[in-house]
């Protein structure tokens, strides 16, 4: 079957390079047995490729299921794709088939990957190694003929150097990996889909399509579009049933998209190359970068203090800080009438607003811990989001599921 028959069938709209090379992997490896990893951001169409898979294979026939791995409870996932007997845990009160069992000979696609526990990624393992798996609150090895596709919009690979994913597995799952391209990467494309878009929703709600005029098309191209296609979807349905006119500026355009800010990472600069956001997917990197910087000015403010102390001429060079905001102000690096002669007893004074001297100086070594560190933002985003764990998780760049085993990992009260 050729690549433009397969955009019919499934409603596949876009002749991007990176899209028709993504639909090529796809075809070419449907009639094997081989297990596909789908690498992509939310919202750019892995499931379809699933089922491009498992439409062409020869288990077309025999069942398919998509399962989210990121929506189901971490204590319950064993059961739902393994199975479990009859009284193994508390609400067990029959036994009942896993995914596994129920799709014997057929394909299974779970989404999400990177989202399962390290347990359940065992055994997930013995499955595609053995083609054996046993239920919950049993000792019995059972038997399974199940090709395996898994999507993720992480970078597994870097969560295997922190553990949050098992290499081997990875390696195994990764047999043929196909990148499905982001909606910027294929900005050919964009026109084509909000075209289709339009004109769906028209005949749904019963009026004439949009259109957009060339500057608008210029700023729907450029926009970087982080939902991807879903994002898209969503914008044309929006502008479809609020606005008042029919040819669309690209002033109209700009009411309905959302302003995004980019930046909000760090970045590498002073002539290194800028990180990418991909890069601090895994919210525990975004910590390690954040701590080595910390610890950076850390080591710099001790090497000038050490400094001023072997060499006492550098203090009449240090600004004067007063804040009357403060309750405490740093005036001068040493006391006043004293001599230019610096030495170690002649530390920074500190004025308070009733003109008091404050002498007693203690030095506090801040806690560098990664673990102190996330378990005070997750405080600090729970108490902004007044114990909303679904606002808070968003805020802090992870799921609600990672979000809960935190909460019981570092036992916080909510």
């Amino acid at each position: 079957m050729d690549l433009q028959s397969i955009k019919n069938r499934f409603a596949i709209i876009g002749n991007s390079p990176a899209l028709n090379h993504a639909l090529m992997v796809a075809t070419q490896v449907a009639n094997t047995d081989l297990s596909v990893l789908i690498n992509g951001e939310s919202g750019v169409g892995k499931e379809i490729f699933s089922q491009i898979i498992h439409a062409l294979s020869a288990r077309k026939h025999n069942p398919f299921i998509a399962v989210n791995c990121g929506a189901i409870p971490e204590g319950t996932i064993d059961s739902e794709l393994f199975g479990h007997e009859k009284g193994s845990f508390t609400g067990a009160v029959d036994s009942r088939k896993g995914y596994f069992e129920t799709v014997n000979g057929g394909t299974i696609f779970l989404d999400e990957i990177g989202e399962l526990p390290v347990g359940t990624q065992a055994r997930l393992l013995r499955v595609l190694e053995a083609g054996e798996y046993i239920r919950v609150g049993s000792s019995k090895v059972q038997k399974t003929d199940v090709r395996v596709i898994a999507a993720t919009n992480k970078e597994l690979i870097e969560f295997t150097q922190t553990g949050r994913f098992r290499e081997d597995l990875y390696y195994r799952l990764n047999t043929v990996p196909i990148r499905v391209p982001s909606l910027r990467d294929r900005k050919e494309d964009i026109p084509l889909l909000f075209r289709k878009f339009a004109a769906d929703f028209s005949d749904r709600y019963k009026g004439a399509p949009i259109q957009l005029d060339d500057d608008a098309r210029n700023l729907l191209m450029n926009y970087p579009w982080p939902g991807n296609v879903r994002e898209l979807k969503n914008i044309a349905e929006q502008i479809s049933v609020l606005s008042k006119e029919k040819n669309i500026s690209a002033k109209e355009l700009q009411r309905f998209l959302p302003d995004h800010n980019y930046n909000r990472l760090p970045v590498l600069v002073g002539g290194k190359a800028a990180v990418s956001q991909q890069e601090f997917a895994n919210e525990r990197e975004i910590l390690y970068k954040l701590f080595f910087d910390m610890k950076k000015d850390v080591n710099e403010l001790k090497k000038m203090f050490f400094d001023l102390l072997q060499n006492p001429g550098m203090a009449q060079h240090i600004p004067m800080y007063n804040n009357n905001n403060n309750d405490a102000a740093l005036t001068d690096i040493k006391p006043a009438g004293s001599s230019n002669n610096f030495s170690q007893s002649n530390l920074p004074v500190f004025i308070n607003q009733n003109g008091n001297e404050i002498h007693h100086h203690e030095q506090i070594e801040e806690s560098l811990s990664i673990m102190d560190k996330e378990k005070e933002l997750i405080i600090k985003a729970l108490k902004k989001h007044k114990g909303k764990r679904k606002d808070a998780s968003s805020d802090l760049g992870i799921s609600e599921r990672t979000l809960y085993r935190k909460l019981k990992e570092y036992d916080i009260e909510e």
